[in-house]
């Protein structure tokens, strides 16, 4: 594991809340802070822009407030993530906004630049740029990122097709900064099992969908619950990059799982305020077989916390 630069630093359980598109929220992220892990949304998830702003200022008050009600056990800090896509129609304004609260730390996707980097820099924030291989993990570090998420098999959202253990040794080849590890983790044994391989920390998103935070419609939270692996479907068709769906999603909007068509890529859209045309598809990682219930977001980290510390007993770490 690496050495962590601030604000990094202050992550005292290492998890990292993958930014879930659609359903990431104030609420949800507050929640993940305040439990010690890192929370994180897109800023696309607030909209009108005008309302980046208020979600902004509301995240950067609350977890002020908790950090001066709770000087012994400090807020993890938070992130937001930026489509870094020629289609994203936003991104300058939505920059401007997390420049203006100093956003402690930025996740990049979809490309890096390095104008984005250095704003953050400009004020001592952190950016984590998402890739699906190596290859892309070396030109995000070119261009200015200080860590990397390697998105392996399994993830939910735009995941890759690597083995978590093909991925994280290469990149760990060359690469010694900060490392998250995505694809299929659910559990506080998985977390372990990330920073064994080399990660510095676990990025976890399909779980979260299934909280009560979370800003997702109760029929996906309860088809989380019930699915498992099995029920993952892996296609470019919705947004023109590949990624993990739910079958029962798909069939619900008149598809067949097992015969969708290949999307163009040229045809990706991520611009901020277009309507989109699969919204009611719901995205999900091969973790799910191990989410059992709805639960609020502080007792999901609770338990993720005792099963890292039975999975260290049981090794005698």
């Amino acid at each position: 594991m690496s050495r962590l630069p601030a604000p990094l630093d202050r992550i005292s359980f290492p998890v990292i809340g993958s930014p879930l598109f659609i359903i990431s929220n104030p609420k949800l992220v507050i929640a993940q802070c305040t439990s010690g892990v890192l929370g994180a949304m897109p800023s696309l998830n607030a909209r009108p822009v005008s309302q980046l702003d208020e979600w902004l200022a509301e995240v950067t008050e609350a977890l002020a407030a908790w950090d001066r009600a709770h000087p012994e056990a400090p807020a993890a800090p938070f992130a937001v993530n930026q489509i870094v896509h020629k289609s994203n129609d936003r991104l300058e304004q939505d920059m401007a906004l997390c420049v203006k609260y100093k956003v402690p730390v930025y996740i990049t996707s979809l490309g890096a630049r390095e104008d984005i980097n250095a704003a953050a820099h400009a004020y001592g924030g952190v950016v984590l740029h998402d890739v699906i291989n190596d290859r892309f993990a070396r030109k995000a570090i070119e261009k200015g990122a200080d860590g990397l998420i390697a998105v392996a098999a399994g993830a939910g959202g735009h995941a890759g097709v690597k083995s978590p253990f093909a991925l994280i040794q290469e990149i760990r080849a060359w690469f010694d900064g900060p490392l998250a590890l995505s694809g299929s983790i659910s559990t506080g044994a998985a977390v372990l099992a990330a920073q064994a391989m080399g990660a510095d920390f676990a990025y976890i998103g399909t779980a979260f969908i299934a909280t009560e935070e979370a800003r997702a419609v109760e029929a996906y939270k309860q088809a989380i619950v019930a699915g498992t692996s099995d029920d993952i479907v892996y296609s470019n068709l919705f947004t023109g990059v590949h990624g993990n769906y739910l079958a029962p999603s798909i069939r619900a909007a008149g598809l067949d799982p097992e015969q969708l068509p290949v999307s163009d890529p040229s045809k990706m859209n991520f611009g901020g305020d277009k309507t989109k045309a699969w919204k009611d598809i719901w995205g999900s990682g091969q973790g799910i077989g191990a989410v059992s219930r709805v639960q609020h977001a502080a007792d999901y980290i609770a338990q993720l916390k005792l099963e890292y510390a039975q999975a260290r007993a049981r090794l005698a770490l």
